[in-house]
Parts: C-alpha cells; sequence; structure tokens
C-alpha cells in the first residue's frame, strides 16, 4: 500500500516555509533566510533537501497560504541539495553555509536505512549477502555502532576485515549512490517503504573505531589483528582512537566512582593484573576503605590470571565506561583533550 499523497493540510510549517522559498527564486528567498536563526535554516534546509519536487496542486495550495508572497509565472517547485547549499551560501556566507549543511547532514545521516533497525543482524547479514565489501560499508556505516558491530562479528574474518578497511578509508557517498542501495536492499527485504532522499555519508576511521567499540574481545581483537596484517598504519591509528581500560585516568574522580561503583571486586581484581601504577592508583583512590580491603583480598586470593581473562575484564569496565557516556552521566576526554561522545 502506497502512502497518501500530500497536501497542504498535511505539510507541517517548517515544509510549507520550505515551498515557499523554493517558489521565490535564490535572491528573493536568500533574503528571507537571513531573518531565521541557523538552527531554523538547518531544519529548512533539511526539508528542501527532502522535497526535491513538489506537485503543483501542493504548491498552489501552500502559496495560497502566503498571499503576499503569490506572483505570476512560473514557479520552481523542487529543492534538492544544490538549490539547498546555493540559498545558505546567499544567505550566510560559503563557510557558515557548510556548517549548517554538516548539520543537515548529521540530523539526516541513517534515515536511508531507518528500515533496518527492526531487523536482526542475521536478517541483515542475509540482505547483505553477496554484495561488495563497499556496499556493506556503506550500509553499516549508516546504522547505529552497536548495531553495526554486531553485523561486523557475524561476516567471516577475511570479509570483515575489508568491510573494516572500507570503512575507515570511506570518503564522502553521494546521495544517489545511497539511494541505489537502499532501494536494491528494500526490494530484496520485500518492504513498502517508499524511497527518500539520502543524506551524505562520511566514512573514516572513526565510525570504524565506533563500531569496533561496540564488538566482544574476540571480535575485536581479530579485526585489529587482520588490519595490522594488511595495513599497519591504519591499525595503529584505530587502536590510538579507541578507548582503552588504561583510559579511566583520564577520567574525573567521581566519574570513576560511578565507574567503579558497578563493577564486581572479581572483575576489578582481574583488570588490574598487569596494569600500570598510575591505573591503579587511580582505581585505590576512587574506592571506599572498606571496598578497597575488599579488593586488596580478592587481588591477594586470584593469583596467577590468563591473559584473555584480564583482557575480558578490562573489556567489561570499558563497556560501563561506554555505557555511562552514552547515558551522558560520565564524560570520556581523550587523546589531545578531544572530547569523543559514544
Amino acid at each position: 500500500m502506497s502512502a497518501a499523497p500530500a497536501t497542504a493540510k498535511t505539510l507541517t510549517g517548517t515544509q510549507k516555509v520550505a515551498i515557499v522559498l523554493m517558489n521565490l527564486g535564490q535572491e528573493h528567498a536568500a533574503e528571507v533566510m537571513k531573518e531565521f536563526s541557523e538552527l531554523e535554516a538547518a531544519a529548512i534546509i533539511a526539508e528542501i533537501v527532502g522535497l526535491r519536487r513538489v506537485d503543483d496542486t501542493v504548491a498552489d495550495e501552500t502559496l495560497t497560504e502566503f498571499h503576499r508572497l503569490m506572483a505570476t509565472g512560473a514557479r520552481q517547485s523542487h529543492g534538492g541539495h544544490d538549490f539547498a547549499l546555493g540559498l545558505l551560501e546567499a544567505s550566510f556566507g560559503a563557510e557558515k553555509a557548510a556548517g549548517v549543511m554538516n548539520r543537515v547532514a548529521s540530523s539526516m545521516a541513517g534515515k536511508a536505512f531507518e528500515f533496518l533497525d527492526a531487523a536482526e543482524p542475521g536478517q541483515v547479514l542475509t540482505l547483505l549477502d553477496g554484495e561488495l565489501p563497499q556496499t556493506i560499508a556503506l550500509v553499516l556505516a549508516h546504522l547505529r555502532p552497536e548495531r553495526a558491530s554486531a553485523v561486523l562479528a557475524g561476516l567471516d574474518a577475511s570479509r570483515r576485515t575489508d568491510v573494516a578497511q572500507c570503512i575507515a578509508t570511506m570518503g564522502t557517498a553521494t546521495p544517489e549512490a545511497v539511494r541505489i542501495v537502499t532501494d536494491t536492499l528494500k526490494l530484496r527485504a520485500g518492504s513498502v517503504v517508499g524511497s527518500s532522499e539520502a543524506a551524505e555519508v562520511i566514512g573514516g576511521v572513526q565510525p570504524l573505531v565506533d563500531i569496533i567499540n561496540r564488538s566482544d574481545v574476540a571480535t575485536e581483537r581479530a579485526m585489529l589483528e587482520a588490519l595490522d596484517e594488511r595495513d599497519p598504519a591504519l591499525a595503529e591509528e584505530v587502536r590510538s582512537r579507541m578507548l582503552t581500560f588504561a583510559d579511566i585516568v583520564k577520567l574525573e574522580s567521581r566519574d570513576v566512582q560511578q565507574v567503579l561503583r558497578g563493577i564486581d571486586s572479581s572483575i576489578l581484581a582481574a583488570a588490574m593484573k598487569g596494569s600500570s601504577e598510575s591505573v591503579i592508583e587511580v582505581i585505590r583512590a576512587n574506592l571506599s576503605e572498606r571496598n578497597r580491603a575488599t579488593l586488596d583480598d580478592e587481588i591477594a586470593a586470584i593469583g596467577p590470571v590468563r591473559v584473555s581473562h584480564v583482557e575480558d575484564a578490562r573489556a567489561e569496565i570499558v563497556r560501563a565506561i561506554r555505557d555511562l557516556a552514552a547515558q551522558g552521566s560520565i564524560t570520556v576526554v581523550r587523546g589531545d583533550e578531544e572530547e569523543y561522545v559514544y
């Protein structure tokens, strides 16, 4: 069943403003756009990019509501990326226009593949079966990192590395390229959702890091080892951006306390095996006297620990840090004082 056609009555206020501006011509529209804040402009531009062409009847109905803006002659009832960018540049200048378009792209990122949100990772894997690594990378870059990591973990080792490398080295994908992929997958999935204008998506190392950060220890280790063999420099850059157990020393004391509050003392004792003095000092300093005594008992009783057990324990603590950061409960700052949001 196809969606009912849009009418002026079903349009939002922002969509109506977008249609009016699309009919004014760039010079006049730019003058009007200057009256909006950058936040308002971003919302309007997102609608212009998405609307592309508007049915003449809908345009007439909408423009009737703006009597003072009615004009004779042919109307330009089409939008799109180029029209939107030109309008912004005329309104705010090239530099601000680029910033607004980036915000629009970020707000729209992932919408092209929203129909996959309800699919299980196994179903997504089935849909992507036989696709090129570049295509799989494009899809995963649009998905939420935790969903993408589950799909990535389901690929065989060689293909997983191909896809990881593609994500890290991928540039900007055109809306047309994204639309082709989404249309193909929707047909394959039997989806009845109509194709919508896709936002540009930018790949790179950070999207890959976000995905690997949410993978299990075995998948993380396998991907990094495979990348080491294929592209050592890339593997090293990925590692340098990943959140690690040692990064706990960069948290504020209150944040460390919040992380440790949910960690069992046996897990903490295993994770601290072989850790640096600075890590041990930060952990001990942020435990209560009673919990510190309990931890000391665990450390004394634990004895030698397998490396894999230590890694698993550290991974559990890192996951706790990521979860709290994602909830906004703590702030994670790594590298050259650059903040990462997970």
